[in-house]
């Protein structure tokens, strides 16, 4: 088996990440420094330690999250309370969210300490479809909703984005729909957007369906078009869809149904 699968799989950390680490020289085999991710070792037989620690195979472990808005999506950070910081009741040593959503983005966020399923599922080429709920200001017309479900060439980028599905679900004004979004929004989504929805502008409410994972790629294929996005929220991964009865800043355990279904 390769040393940075082995690694990977025994919770390490992420693929790319072990590699780093085997580069530095963190890394020993029976005693020697190895430098090589692929190197081939024997796990029955070889004593493989990282930064003097004995390294083992470990038992995986899958969570489901409801990330609220506020929280960034990082192990630690000086200024903004973090995702990890909500798992205080569990051993988060090995554990990493698989993948990551802005501060101000709510919903599904997987936490896992298998760093093959990571790498798995994080793959461009496997094309896992990942669904947005959205609420934006602005009026989407039907060429506009043929490029982003074509795909568009986003500003400073060289390459268009993949094919996305659309659905809108509610267009109107934003007195109509006043209520349902303002209960929706969080203290800082409501700071961010406050300027925008004092004026009774033009709204709208929709899911778009994405298989990339671009920096902020939802609100950048919006924006193309004039709509400032004002909520978002991830409800679902390939085919796990978000538990709505999962509170914001809860998780709990993946079925072994629900992980075979991201596998």
């Amino acid at each position: 088996m390769r040393l940075d699968k082995y690694l990977a799989l025994a919770s390490v950390g992420t693929r790319k990440a072990v590699r780093v680490m085997v580069r530095e020289g963190k890394v020993q085999v029976n005693g020697e420094l190895v430098l090589e991710p692929a190197s081939e070792i024997h796990p029955e037989q070889d004593q493989i330690e990282v930064q003097n620690r004995v390294i083992g195979q470990t038992q995986k472990i899958y969570y489901m999250f409801h990330k609220p808005a506020g929280c960034v999506t990082a192990r630690w950070d000086h200024k903004d309370k973090t995702v990890l910081d909500y798992f205080d009741s569990v051993q988060t040593e090995g554990l990493f969210p698989v993948g990551r959503l802005d501060k101000d983005t709510e919903g599904l966020l997987l936490f896992t300490n298998d760093g093959e399923f990571n790498h798995e599922l994080m793959k461009p080429e496997h094309h896992i479809e990942k669904t947005y709920l959205f609420w934006a200001t602005g009026v989407l017309d039907e060429c506009a909703k043929r490029s982003i479900q074509e795909g568009l060439l986003l500003k400073g980028e060289v390459e268009r984005t993949k094919k996305a599905k659309l659905e809108i679900e509610k267009t109107g004004l934003f007195q109509e729909y006043k209520e349902e979004l303002l209960s929706l929004l969080s203290d800082i989504q409501f700071q961010k957007t406050e300027k925008l929805l004092r004026s009774n502008r033009p709204v709208l409410k929709g899911q778009l369906t994405i298989t990339e994972g671009r920096k902020h790629q939802v609100k950048r294929m919006l924006q193309a078009y004039g709509c400032h996005v004002i909520y978002l929220k991830r409800i679902s991964i390939g085919r796990l869809k978000l538990d709505e009865t999962l509170k914001k800043g809860s998780f709990r355990p993946l079925s072994q149904e629900e992980i075979q279904s991201l596998k």
